[in-house]
């Protein structure tokens, strides 16, 4: 099947912008890293801007990896990152990452590597929905959970 342009295009999101292609280990930790800057430009947002903008991130990266998904040939190929950097907001919603030190923004990054890859139940089954779904869905859901330990580090944090 010969690529069009848009399969390039799918493919080059979907990999963090190719970092999927390039990094031998670990594609899904460096491919999520232009998340941080996604993060930082949604956190200066009000929170009901912040929570839009990641339900539409979130719907966004369902076809870029349901796409880049077919064109790769395997299921939820782990050069695939768009559901790791498109979702990262999520894990930071509410947090003014702009007013921490920056070394909270690495904190709370890890935490997203971290739960996204013991993926706690349900997240773990929610990678059988189909297609792009599945791949973005375990991963909403993993932010979810990361949001809520990340803000307990906020809250942690503010109390110093």
């Amino acid at each position: 099947m010969k690529r069009t342009f848009f399969d390039g295009l799918c493919l080059f999101v979907a990999t963090g912008f190719g970092i999927g292609f390039v990094v031998p280990f670990a594609p899904g930790t460096f491919g999520s890293i232009p998340g941080v800057a996604l993060a930082f430009a949604t956190t200066r947002l009000d929170l009901w801007l912040q929570i839009v903008a990641c339900l539409g991130f979130a719907l966004a990266a369902i076809p870029f990896c349901g796409r880049a998904e077919r064109l790769l040939g395997v299921v939820d190929d782990g050069r695939i990152s768009a559901d790791e950097w498109m979702l990262f907001p999520v894990a930071v919603i509410g947090i003014p990452l702009a007013e921490l030190a920056w070394y909270w923004t690495l904190v709370f990054f890890v935490v997203v590597r971290i739960v996204d890859i013991v993926k706690p139940p349900p997240a773990r089954r929610l990678q059988d929905l189909p297609g792009g779904l599945g791949v973005v869905a375990d991963d909403f859901m993993a932010n979810v959970y990361s949001l809520a330990i990340n803000w307990a580090i906020y809250v942690a944090i503010c109390s110093l």
